[in-house]
């Protein structure tokens, strides 16, 4: 994924796939959706326009659309990247979605990385470890490039990184 701006050297932004947790899929929400939908117009286009039921049908009506809307931006960049990972020379933020809170680890409070294959653990100087998750990463050249980066920062922000093969770099 480009980056624009001055800083695109600097800043790496990784797009993390939909998390697949979901008890229905995106497509059988979709259909249900689109079931829901079909049957609250048909009721619609049906009832009498001045029955007291055509109002909860509107009622249905925008909470399906609101529903539609929902699972859309939960699983698709139709709206722009709503789950990344961001690795800057300041940050490091991994947002997992669009209602979802961003997780945000200044640089100069990393006091240890630890990289394994699918997770970065990172020690802050006051001890508190954070888990990134990497197992949405989409393509295993973005998960290198955040190793990586995250490898190239450590001399430079004065923090040690340790790999999954116990070898500290």
């Amino acid at each position: 994924m480009a980056v624009s701006g001055s800083s695109s050297r600097s800043t790496l932004i990784v797009q993390l796939s939909p998390t697949r947790t979901a008890k229905l899929s995106f497509t059988v929400q979709l259909i249900l959706t689109v079931f829901w939908l079909a049957w609250v117009i048909a009721l619609l286009l049906s009832s009498n326009p001045e029955s007291s039921q055509s109002f909860m049908h509107y009622i249905f009506l925008g909470l399906g659309l609101a529903f539609l809307v929902y699972i859309i931006l939960q699983n698709t960049s139709v709206f722009g990247v709503q789950s990344y990972i961001e690795v800057t020379p300041q940050y490091i933020v991994q947002k997992f979605g669009v209602f979802r809170k961003k997780q945000v680890i200044p640089i100069p409070e990393i006091e240890q990385v630890y990289i394994s294959p699918l997770a970065l653990r990172v020690t802050r100087k006051d001890g508190a470890k954070v888990y990134l998750d990497l197992k949405q990463v989409r393509k295993k050249r973005d998960m290198e490039k955040i190793k990586a980066k995250v490898r190239h920062m450590a001399p430079e922000h004065g923090y040690v990184v340790t790999n999954a093969t116990n070898q500290r770099s």
